[in-house]
């Protein structure tokens, strides 16, 4: 059995985001241009981790399905769904494993949020890779994003504020490896007249653009565009601050 990283963790991953259900109006645009708005349009979110990224689709009327491999993430998302009177189906799934659950194919795989830079190597990558176009009909894309980008990669900020609301504080305290990074997440969370202080960490296998095309190409995807934000700006190694390939199959 894989160990669950999220254990223990799960129920205070929200407090990364200052509102569970709200998303940016260019997020919102971004998906809504790049998939429709029909009731026959699928899309598998194969690391829906407690279900943002779940209601945004659905809200914009698609079909949608969840995965994830963390059994208490999708614990999380079942109360954060169910709280909203939102019924979508979630599996516990390795995303490496996808073909091997699921016999209808997919007009979209979205993996966000860096979820593929949890892969350790490059080989579990492309192995990542491969099962999400074999999830995804015949003309069918995936989109990767991240938040970790060349400039980021370039200039290596050690600490990012990443939180600060009356509710809580969350810093990153980034240690920077040869070819990955070790997030240091520390968590002030204020209750009543006291702080609690909660500590965790998480090591990503930092994958940039030009790897990215290159791990996607040998996946077997056609094409990929790059964007450096949900405007659908191209993306720029010295400026952007967001990482969005969308692969064709």
């Amino acid at each position: 059995m894989v160990e669950d990283k999220y254990q223990g963790i799960a129920s205070q991953y929200d407090r990364f985001f200052r509102s569970f259900d709200y998303r940016h109006p260019d997020i919102v645009e971004f998906f809504g241009t790049l998939f429709g708005d029909s009731t026959e349009y699928s899309v598998l979110d194969c690391s829906c981790g407690t279900g943002r990224d779940l209601l945004l689709f659905h809200s914009l009327g698609l079909n949608v399905v969840g995965s994830d491999l963390s059994e208490s993430m999708l614990n999380q998302a079942r109360q954060n769904l169910g709280g909203r009177n939102v019924d979508i189906p979630l599996h516990r799934i390795d995303y490496r494993e996808l073909p091997q659950h699921f016999t209808d194919r997919f007009d979209a795989v979205v993996c966000l949020s860096t979820s593929i830079a949890e892969m350790p190597n490059d080989r579990e990558i492309l192995a990542a890779l491969r099962s999400m176009r074999q999830a995804l009909k015949h003309g069918g894309i995936l989109v990767l994003t991240q938040s970790t980008t060349d400039r980021q990669w370039r200039e290596k900020p050690r600490f990012i504020l990443a939180v600060d609301s009356a509710e809580i504080t969350r810093a990153f305290v980034i240690d920077y490896l040869e070819k990955g990074a070790r997030y240091n997440i520390l968590d002030i969370v204020r209750q009543g007249e006291g702080s609690d202080l909660r500590v965790w960490s998480q090591e990503l296998h930092i994958v940039l653009r030009d790897d990215q095309e290159r791990l996607l190409k040998e996946a077997g995807f056609r094409t990929v565009d790059f964007y450096g934000d949900y405007r659908f700006g191209p993306y720029d190694k010295e400026t952007s601050s967001q990482l969005i390939a969308v692969a064709h199959k």
